[in-house]
């Protein structure tokens, strides 16, 4: 299970009961994330003069050969900012759904609490249609839609880093016949009106990139179209900013569906829209 959120485990207790001051063992994380066999463990800051023995103790007990102390994802590669406090391998094969997803977790995004929504991709995807992921990471969306849904798709992934992960990742789930991997900006993409279906798995900043989602759909597309929005601008938003570049552009957008991801942030929920967009 990804994600655990429960009692503290008895064995983990008993250990540091005796290491560790007795007001700050009830402090001690309740859930944490675990990704193929690395951990990611969120600490208080009145565990931190203790941190490296606490992340040695639920090692051994979860039976992990890392942990991370939980950190933002920032910048234009969501990388994360995770410190390492035991082990030094961060590289792991995580498996979901089937699907084989290896990355260094210390580097590379990978929200397990998206697991909803690579499951729907799986289940969304047509045999033999054209897919473009504008955004693949290690294949997160794209991967399930390949080996489950039979969907042909081209993967673009800006980061060189990343893009090596993506790479392996389509021999790890034997999809090199369905799957090509690009490692460009989309913009830099010369594919138009080509795709049945494009994923835009990105936040904060997708709406930048709408109008090459459009150059490169065919008329009658799907458009999964993923953003962060304040709370305030629900639920006209962000469909309202979809819907006012299409028209500049020349198309109309009609909306299939709306699902809520995940809170982002404080009053902020990363939201995915499934749209059709249509030339007039």
């Amino acid at each position: 299970m990804p994600w655990k959120t429960q009692l503290i485990k008895p064995r983990i207790r008993a250990i540091l009961s005796k290491e560790l001051p007795a007001e700050l063992v009830d402090k001690l994380p309740k859930h944490w994330t675990q990704i193929g066999d690395v951990l990611i463990l969120p600490l208080r800051e009145e565990l931190e003069p203790y941190k490296h023995r606490i992340a040695e103790v639920y090692a051994e007990v979860l039976g992990v050969k890392a942990v991370l102390r939980k950190g933002r994802i920032c910048g234009e590669f969501r990388e994360t900012n995770y410190e390492l406090l035991y082990g030094n391998d961060t590289v792991t094969i995580h498996r979901e759904n089937g699907i084989l997803y290896k990355l260094d977790v210390a580097k590379v995004m990978f929200s397990p609490a998206n697991v909803k929504e690579r499951v729907r991709m799986a289940k969304i995807a047509k045999p033999d249609e054209l897919v473009v992921d504008m955004f693949a990471g290690v294949g997160h969306l794209s991967l399930p839609m390949a080996v489950h849904g039979g969907a042909r798709v081209i993967a673009i992934e800006k980061s060189p880093y990343t893009f090596r992960f993506l790479v392996e990742n389509i021999e790890l789930n034997k999809v090199q016949d369905r799957m090509t991997a690009y490692n460009i900006d989309n913009r830099d993409f010369l594919g138009e009106n080509i795709a049945d279906r494009i994923l835009m798995g990105y936040v904060v900043k997708t709406h930048e990139f709408i109008p090459k989602a459009l150059s490169i759909a065919k008329d009658e597309a799907i458009i999964h179209y993923h953003n962060t929005v304040p709370e305030r601008l629900m639920p006209r938003e962000p469909l309202e900013t979809f819907q006012k570049t299409a028209r500049e552009y020349g198309y109309e957008v009609e909306k299939l569906n709306e699902l809520v991801i995940k809170r982002y942030a404080p009053g902020v929920w990363h939201v995915v829209l499934d749209l059709s967009v249509f030339k007039r």
